[in-house]
């Protein structure tokens, strides 16, 4: 499997997915292709490594259908009505694979792959370089 990327641009600040990316020798430049929703290439893009983070998807969607990447934010609601609450992960590479790292804890993570689907499944609400109000938590 081809793995599924997309780059946070910090110079433009904006999210693209991406179809290749060429490293210079040094690995002190990138340049990465950009691909459209209509499957179109745009660039290269030429950018210092630094001023771009790339971001693996998941393999995974939530439950209404969305891809699930690194960075993402994920939200769950618990409906059941003696056990109410809503509880927000990034998604982070931990260990051996991608999980949801609760927002404002110091280290309780979920895996993912459980919790993508059902009534009471994740949805991606945002990620943490369009929406960084999400890494403050959850009012409870």
């Amino acid at each position: 499997m081809i793995p599924k990327l997309r780059a946070w641009d910090k110079v433009g600040e904006s999210i693209c997915s991406v179809s290749e990316i060429t490293y210079s020798g040094d690995l002190s430049y990138l340049s990465f292709v950009k691909l459209s929703g209509n499957n179109r290439l745009y660039g290269p893009e030429i950018r210092l490594a630094d001023d771009v983070i790339i971001m693996q998807s998941t393999g995974l969607k939530d439950k209404n259908g969305v891809e699930i990447y690194e960075g993402d934010v994920i939200a769950n609601q618990n409906k059941e009505p003696e056990n109410w609450y809503v509880s927000h992960h990034e998604v982070v590479w931990h260990d051996t694979g991608f999980m949801g790292k609760q927002i404002c804890s110091s280290g309780s993570y979920i895996g993912l792959a459980h919790w993508t689907s059902g009534e009471n499944g994740y949805v991606v609400i945002g990620n943490i370089y369009e929406n960084p109000e999400l890494l403050k938590g959850v009012d409870r």
